[in-house]
């Protein structure tokens, strides 16, 4: 799943400048590495208030000392939110994904009404730009 999501980050860095996660291990390490390797800038906005517990390819960190409901706030900051596999973590941010009206793609992820399901990084990059673009000819 690593090389996925590092290649995933990659892609994106291809269509979006600027990519929000959680900031911790695992998934949101990963996909960091691949965009900023891509020249694309990462923030993580973590759960704690230490600066430290983000991983090494958070080029910003926001040491929001909310715990989970730091969610929120990473969802909220995206223009459209890729979920990867993940547990209730993922399936919050999705929920709030679909309360707040963000498009949300799923990457092997939950399946869940209102959620775009797709098979490949390529798909889902893809679906993203589509929806970025569609947000910038609204203005």
């Amino acid at each position: 799943m690593e090389q996925i999501t590092q290649n995933l980050g990659k892609k994106l860095a291809k269509v979006a400048n600027i990519l929000v996660c959680g900031g911790l291990s695992g998934v949101m390490s990963a996909v960091c590495k691949g965009f900023q390797d891509a020249g694309g800038l990462t923030i993580g906005i973590i759960p704690t208030y230490d600066k430290n517990d983000a991983n090494p390819y958070v080029d910003v960190v926001i040491p929001s000392g909310l715990g989970l409901a730091r969610n929120v706030l990473v969802v909220k900051s995206a223009d459209a939110v890729i979920a990867l596999p993940g547990s209730a973590g993922t399936l919050s941010e999705i929920a709030y994904c679909l309360q707040l009206g963000i498009p949300v793609i799923s990457l092997g992820s939950w399946d869940i009404k209102g959620v775009v399901k797709v098979k490949t990084a390529d798909e889902a990059v893809k679906k993203v730009k589509h929806i970025l673009q569609a947000q910038q000819r609204k203005g």
